[in-house]
């Protein structure tokens, strides 16, 4: 059966009066955490998590996947009326949607950021539809030592490719594996990094390490700065929103090259946030008018939504295919569908193909319904921002406590939340990334238990990861990215400092 032919039968089993329901309530409820500062998608989409053991895997994914849309539509919305990020990948669509809207055209502002969203996710959507029928029958290739090899590559990547310094990066991921590793061993049966308290036997849960890090630390980082909202008028004027398509292709250019770039970044570990700044960066770098960057210019805010959007869509399909998520969101989306039975990697695409392209064909009906359903609802998720942060801080405090103490009703979760949450205040003022963090935790058992599989395989020897030419070549790219990509801005910045020395 051809892609195509899936991909129907993919819509066959999403566009069902249920599944349309839980589209349109995921992108709502991720308007909602899009639109307040202190929640964003990882968390909205761990506190959702417990909420849908009750479904199957197919409409628990899409009702997560959809929330997650919405997050990302959300962000863009507080950015423009208020030049307040949602979401760290909206910063972007600050520097020209808020001075756009304060102009008097937020109307023309948020069209523009909403409709190219929904065509760079579009374009990551299609990307993942051509490749999905590639990495089923690439499945029976990979064994234990190719699993460990792609587990390896995620880790070198994010070292290697990350915006943030490698050391940073490194006791990031290094964090994340310590904390995969507590409990019980379960090769060898030993009980690790418990230091007596038996509520630690069974592990650390991810996502009460993410409700911590992403949910009370931004909260705390959002006290710190004592956030005051400003916004500006948020009515959709129809003849404005029409005004605006027509105008949109214009900057088809600056679509298609943000959207190219948005892709690369979100299947390597570059993410949308970074996705996002160097679309802008390179669309302000091509335009002839890049000095009026910053006072509202159109492509400044189709370039970072575009890439935003087409980088958050193209996460997913690391994660559905080799297991390895390439963004925070992507991996906590990966742990739920541990939670729920399935093993994320290439076999997925053989073993379950209903739940894939149901995911993949819900892409492209929820991301379509965000466009609409944003547009409708800018007014009323805008006047939220209207209501004192006194009021929504303490909100967001109980959203996260009950989420946390909901994974599995234990108290002791509650004060995880609470350590972790310092800790993630902590690495946020310091600028220690939290995505590898996330990422280690999520693939640490399954990076250890590939490397004890391997290591039984080949009695001891790593030779086994050099041992054919697809584990070869997975760790030879693997190192490349881990110091290429530094060797290289190295070898730039001392050149640069050559040119302008005397």
């Amino acid at each position: 059966m051809g892609n195509f032919d899936l991909l129907m039968h993919g819509f066959s089993i999403a566009i069902t009066p249920t599944h349309l329901m839980l589209m349109v309530a995921g992108v709502l409820m991720g308007l909602v955490v899009g639109v307040l500062p202190g929640l964003g998608a990882p968390n909205g989409v761990s506190l959702l998590i417990p909420l849908t053991f009750a479904l199957d895997p197919t409409s628990a994914i899409i009702l997560l996947s959809s929330m997650y849309w919405g997050a990302l539509f959300g962000g863009s919305t507080t950015s423009i009326l208020f030049n307040i990020p949602g979401e760290p990948s909206s910063v972007a669509t600050t520097f020209d949607g808020y001075p756009m809207a304060r102009n008097g055209e937020s109307t023309r502002a948020l069209t523009l950021a909403f409709v190219s969203s929904g065509v760079g996710a579009l374009m990551g959507i299609m990307v993942i539809t051509l490749l999905a029928g590639w990495a089923s029958q690439f499945a029976l290739k990979f064994g234990a030592p190719e699993y460990f090899a792609v587990y390896f590559l995620a880790f070198a990547a994010f070292i290697g490719m990350g915006s943030a310094s490698p050391a940073k990066t490194l006791v990031s991921l290094t964090t994340g594996l310590i904390l995969a590793s507590v409990g019980m061993d379960t090769v060898t049966g030993a009980i690790r990094l418990t230091y007596g308290f038996s509520d630690l036997l069974g592990g650390v849960s991810f996502l009460v390490v993410v409700i911590g890090l992403f949910g009370i630390g931004e909260l705390l980082s959002t006290v710190q700065e004592g956030l005051r909202f400003r916004g500006v008028n948020s009515k959709i004027d129809l003849r404005d929103v029409l005004k605006t398509l027509a105008e949109l292709p214009r900057y088809w250019a600056t679509t298609l090259r943000s959207g190219l770039i948005g892709i690369w970044m979100g299947i390597t570990p570059g993410g949308p946030t970074a996705a996002s700044f160097m679309s802008y960066g390179v669309a302000r770098q091509a335009s002839r008018k890049g000095a009026a960057f910053g006072t509202g210019r159109p492509e400044g805010i189709v370039a970072p939504e575009t890439a935003d959007h087409s980088a958050g869509t193209c996460a997913m399909l690391p994660m559905l295919a080799l297991g390895v998520p390439s963004s925070a969101t992507a991996a906590v989306m990966m742990g739920g569908l541990m939670i729920w039975g399935l093993t994320p990697g290439p076999m997925l695409f053989a073993t379950q193909p209903d739940f894939v392209w149901g995911l993949i064909a819900s892409m492209y009906v929820s991301n379509l319904l965000g466009v609409i359903l944003v547009l409708a609802t800018v007014p009323m998720f805008a006047a939220l921002l209207r209501i004192p942060f006194t009021i929504i801080g303490p909100m967001i405090v109980v959203i996260c406590f009950v989420g946390a103490y909901t994974v599995g009703s234990a108290t002791f979760d509650l004060w995880l939340v609470l350590a972790f949450g310092l800790v993630g205040y902590v690495f946020s003022k310091l600028d220690y990334p939290l995505a590898p963090l996330i990422l280690a935790m999520v693939l640490g058992h399954k990076a250890e238990n590939s490397f004890h599989q391997s290591m039984l395989l080949s009695d001891g020897s790593l030779g086994i990861f050099f041992a054919n030419p697809l584990v070869t070549g997975i760790m030879m790219v693997a190192l490349a990215l881990l110091i290429l990509p530094k060797t290289l801005g190295l070898a730039l910045s001392l050149r640069r400092r050559k040119e302008i020395a005397p």
